[in-house]
């Protein structure tokens, strides 16, 4: 696995070397030099990987309305760190499966309000960009 892939062509390359899988993640650079948003690369990484590997997507995924956006966009998963750092620290275990379970509702609930049935379905057609631009 692979992870703080943006390029397309550097997606490319992985794939080509046979990596099992790539994450999708600028790791916090957006906050220090720029980088692009992960989840504005997503979708150029999975056409650029055309499914030699499995894509998965870090970039602050916090609720089931981030990680469907994910899903929409082409990732096969999502890391949860953040989210999964927050869980522990205010209840131990048990709050790390509270998060799991909250992030599962949430995707539940962003799905119902899309009309979509099953993740395996989800595509860029259930979002819409608020500056009107394509995925």
């Amino acid at each position: 696995m692979l992870k703080g892939i943006l390029d397309p062509e550097d997606a490319r390359i992985a794939a080509g070397h046979g990596v099992d899988a790539i994450v999708v993640s600028n790791h916090g650079g957006r906050q220090l030099d720029g980088a692009p948003a992960s989840i504005h690369m997503l979708p150029r990484v999975v056409e650029a990987v055309a499914g030699r590997c499995e894509v998965l997507f870090d970039g602050g995924v916090t609720s089931g309305q981030s990680l469907l956006k994910a899903l929409a966009l082409g990732a096969r998963g999502a890391l949860v760190g953040k989210a999964f750092l927050y869980g522990l620290g205010a209840q131990g275990e048990a709050g790390v499966g509270r998060m799991i379970e909250i992030i599962r509702r949430e995707l539940d609930v962003s799905m119902a309000l899309t009309g979509q049935t099953d993740v395996h379905a989800l595509g860029p057609h259930v979002l819409l960009r608020g500056d009107g631009g394509d995925w």
